[in-house]
């Protein structure tokens, strides 16, 4: 067994396709192709000798790099580019066999802090598009579902307690907007790249490209261009809107991810069972209990959204605190946050993704569920319905009514309440017919339906189909 870190303690992002995109070796390639692509930006201007690029880039693969050897020698000078870089020359010395000077276009007019901050968001980049993926096929199966049961009645609770008659439709569809809306919000962002030099003022590039047709600035665009990132109009190494944007922007999915999984855990209690996570072999076993059957990617899920907004406070604590034209130690507590940021939100989208797509529905459940409460339910809508055929003090009456009904035991309380209702109202002013419709919970359902479809037109984007009858607004 090798040494290293696995995320035995993080299962929520142990996965290979997390590693593979934030690990240590997917942040040397992001170094490695910032420096390619810098190389092949020099060769381009004509400020580096032609043949170049194709030497560094050669160079640049991260199978010539040891990562635990980086990782103990960047103590020495505060960050992993420098030794990656001394290694890179070496690297470009010994593949330079036509002695062409290649290693001149390596690092040339950049700083240590240039290609990390612009590695780091090429790693984002790669991340967040490999997220979106993910969270697409949640959105998709999340839209799917609010379609399918936009007519399964649930009850909707409030402060823990039964409030009004909902719909699973409507449940769904609010999952769907507020993973949609985070992840549209995440989409949006420019991740720019960063070209600075030594203390921000591009005094190295501007020699470089003395009597050059190209300034500092046609280079830097050209870098964003090649690495596919966002052109920068100037320097932001003090600036960290960049980082704390991504931050804000993960968190809140993770947010989102969050309220889904909170729901997930208690709807699947067995004493509530009106949603059950996909079944899989060994999933959700316990060590002591043969019986059971944990709801682990919601345990899963949940985790990273309680994780969550520490990384990201960490983020704003640095940026509040980078002193000077490059910090004394803020600068490089982002790293490690950025990252498990970035790790916590994949992981989780692949975890929601799966346990959506899969997710069990039990309408039976809903039904005896919303039935426990019975016509109590219905207290809002027949207030507004009744008061008014009962004089000034109607309200007061029906009030009366409820509290009445409240002091009989909870097996009873649905024949009381609608007793003593019937009692309350003539039945001239209100029918037994009318009284039976203005206490059936699909009778007080509001705008459910449209609430949902608007949700659903607000974000084709995410839906993956266009809702029926779709309009924005």
């Amino acid at each position: 067994m090798t040494d290293g870190d696995f995320g035995l303690l993080s299962p929520v992002s142990a996965s290979p396709t997390v590693a593979a995109l934030t690990g240590d070796r997917a942040v040397i390639t992001a170094i490695l192709d910032v420096e390619a692509s810098w190389a092949a930006v020099l060769e381009d201007a004509g400020l580096v000798p032609a043949g170049s690029a194709a030497v560094v880039a050669e160079a640049a693969s991260v199978e010539y790099y040891d990562a635990a050897s980086i990782a103990e020698r960047a103590q020495g000078g505060g960050n992993p580019v420098i030794p990656l870089l001394g290694d890179l020359r070496a690297r470009v010395r010994e593949l330079d066999i036509a002695g062409i000077g290649a290693a001149s276009a390596v690092h040339t007019s950049l700083t240590s802090q240039d290609v990390l901050d612009s590695a780091l968001m090429l790693l984002a980049s790669r991340t967040v598009t490999a997220l979106l993926v993910k969270v697409k096929g949640t959105t998709t199966a999340l839209a799917a579902l609010a379609e399918q049961h936009a007519d399964t009645l649930c009850v909707g609770r409030s402060l823990t307690q039964h409030a009004l008659p909902y719909t699973f439709g409507l449940k769904a569809a609010q999952w769907f907007q507020g993973v949609a809306a985070a992840a549209a919000r995440l989409e949006s962002l420019e991740l720019p790249v960063q070209f600075g030099g030594a203390g921000g003022t591009l005094a190295s590039a501007t020699k470089l490209t003395a009597g050059s047709a190209s300034t500092p600035f046609d280079l830097a665009d050209a870098l964003a261009a090649k690495l596919g990132l966002a052109p920068a109009p100037a320097p932001w190494h003090t600036n960290r809107l960049p980082i704390t944007a991504l931050g804000d922007g993960l968190a809140a999915l993770v947010d989102s991810f969050g309220k889904i999984a909170a729901d997930l855990l208690f709807l699947s209690r067995p004493e509530v069972a009106e949603l059950g996570e996909p079944l899989a072999a060994g999933r959700g076993v316990s060590s002591a209990m043969p019986q059971k059957q944990n709801p682990a990617l919601s345990v899963l899920v949940r985790s990273a959204a309680l994780q969550a907004p520490g990384p990201a406070s960490q983020l704003h604590l640095a940026a509040a605190t980078f002193n000077d034209e490059r910090p004394d130690g803020a600068w490089h507590s982002e790293w490690p946050a950025l990252r498990q940021l970035l790790a916590l939100a994949l992981g989780a989208a692949g975890h929601l993704r799966e346990l959506t797509e899969g997710l069990r529905v039990f309408p039976e459940a809903m039904r005896r569920n919303l039935d426990i409460s019975g016509p109590l339910l219905l207290s809002e809508g027949v207030a507004a319905g009744v008061a008014p055929l009962l004089g000034e003090d109607g309200k007061q009456k029906l009030q009366g009514v409820v509290d009445e009904t409240l002091k009989a035991p909870a097996a009873e309380q649905s024949r009381i309440y609608t007793k003593l209702l019937r009692e309350a109202v003539p039945a001239d002013k209100l029918s037994d017919a009318e009284l039976d419709a203005l206490l059936d919970p699909a009778s007080y359902l509001g705008e459910a339906r449209e609430i949902s479809r608007r949700i659903l037109a607000a974000y084709p984007h995410f839906a993956a189909f266009s809702p029926k009858g779709a309009t924005r607004g």
